[in-house]
Parts: structure tokens; sequence; C-alpha cells
């Protein structure tokens, strides 16, 4: 089977549990270059075997070439740094996975005036300010690398989600920072096509991850949320991983600016 990522360089933000582990233990299966970057390498996840062992180091124990690199999302050194990481590692830079994301408000949800401007900073920090700073670094190096064999310089997959898409129920913040998220993608799509680098976001629905978990335990009983899905149930974060796969891929060659729902039929209703 053909690796669709083959000897591209991807930056996974988010990478140690969840979605960001999938996606980069996916895009190494296919071939990329991954690094990976988050606060700790430990993962925080559902699964116990997870944490045992690092998703660099399992790439790495799989035979992919992988390294990581201690990142806080919302700061602009970090993120500078996490770029130059990939290209003195291993060259350049193909794709930047703007995945790292929180969620305090599941623990306590509620209207807009009974949030604190602490949780509204910090959700917006974490989730919409690391997308800016991640585009921003990952575009002004991959501006100077040349038009590649696919016609590219690069792409960006963002994280955004379904609460991009549509409102939540006590979720304000949250789904502001999504909205901001998927709003940003669309502009920056638009201004870089010229420069051959395509930019997407994936709106995942309701996911089986510990953030999620945290949050779905607040709020809807889980038996309950599975109904409102259509295809009745919930994601997986591998269901995530193959639509970043597929974005970064050339299959997606002819797509950018899109926001595209992962949520087994939630906001088609």
């Amino acid at each position: 089977m053909t690796q669709r990522l083959l000897n591209k360089t991807a930056i996974i933000t988010g990478s140690s549990s969840g979605l960001g582990r999938a996606i980069s233990l996916l895009y190494a299966k296919e071939g990329a270059r991954v690094i990976c970057s988050d606060l700790s390498p430990i993962a925080r996840s559902l699964i116990p075997s997870e944490a045992e062992t690092p998703t660099h180091e399992l790439i790495k124990s799989s035979g992919g070439e992988s390294v990581f690199v201690k990142t806080d999302v919302s700061k602009a050194r970090d993120m500078e740094n996490l770029v130059e990481a990939a290209v003195k590692e291993f060259g350049g830079l193909d794709i930047m996975v703007n995945n790292a994301g929180i969620s305090l408000e599941g623990k306590t949800p509620g209207p807009i005036h009974t949030a604190t401007e602490e949780k509204w900073d910090t959700i917006m920090a974490v989730n919409a300010k690391s997308v800016f700073l991640g585009s921003k670094y990952a575009l002004t190096q991959m501006i100077k690398q040349e038009v590649k064999e696919n016609g590219e310089r690069g792409c960006i997959v963002n994280m955004s989600s379904i609460m991009g898409l549509i409102a939540g129920v006590n979720q304000p913040c949250y789904v502001a920072s999504k909205g901001a998220v998927s709003n940003l993608t669309r502009q920056v799509a638009l201004d870089y096509a010229k420069y051959k680098i395509r930019v997407n976001a994936i709106c995942p629905g309701y996911t089986l991850t510990a953030m999620n978990k945290d949050t779905t335990e607040h709020m809807t009983p889980m038996d309950e949320l599975m109904k409102l899905h259509p295809l009745n149930g919930v994601g997986a974060p591998n269901d995530i991983a193959k639509m970043a796969v597929v974005l970064a891929s050339d299959d997606a060659g002819w797509v950018t600016g899109a926001c595209i729902p992962v949520d087994g039929g939630y906001t088609a209703q």
C-alpha cells in the first residue's frame, strides 16, 4: 500500500494523548517524519496502556522517525522554537497540525454571565491563539520553501470542533474559541493560496478521548449522547486521524478553506 505522507515532515501539537496521539501514529504509519509536541510526553488517556509509552517513542519503536519538543502552544517563542526544531531535525516543514486544545467548561458549564475572565482567557489562549501562532510560524517557514513535485509548499490542518460550526448549550468560551479557529482557517486559506499552501480544519463531534470524557460527564449522559448521532454512537480518535491524513495528502490537493465535520451526522440534523 502506498504511504500517502511518505518523506513529509509534520508537526502535531497536543500529540501526547487523544486526537493528537492518534494523528501522530497514523501519520508515521503513512510515512511521515513526526515532530511530537505537548507540555509533557506523558499521555492523558482513557486507555491505560497508552500512558506507558510516549507517542514519539512508540513511533520510533515501530521504525518511524520522530522527536518530542516540549511546547506551550499559547507562547510565541515556544511555537517559533517548535518550527525551528522541525527544520533543524528534518530540513523543512510540510504539514502543520494545530491540534492542541482544552475544554474547561465541561467541569463548570454555564451561560456567559457565569463565566470568569480567567476561563475565557485560558480557553482562547490554548484553543485559538495557538492556531494563530502555529499558522504564523509554519507559514513563515513554508513560504521560504520551493514548490514541491505535488505543486505545494505545505499545508496546515487545524482542529476546530462541531462547536466551531454550531452553538453548544452552556459552552460560550469554548464555542467562541472554536468559531475563531474555523473562520481563521478560511481566512488563512484565502490569503496563502497564492503561495501554494492549503489550509483546512477538522470539526470533530463527540469523540472518545480523555478531554471529551471530562466534558460529557458533566453534561449529557453518554448513552443519551450516543442517541443524538445519526450513526448511533460517538467517534474514536482514529476516525479523526483518518481525515487528518486525507487533508494532508495529495488526495486533498483541490481542498482548501474547508471546515469538515467528522461527527457521525450530528451537525446534519
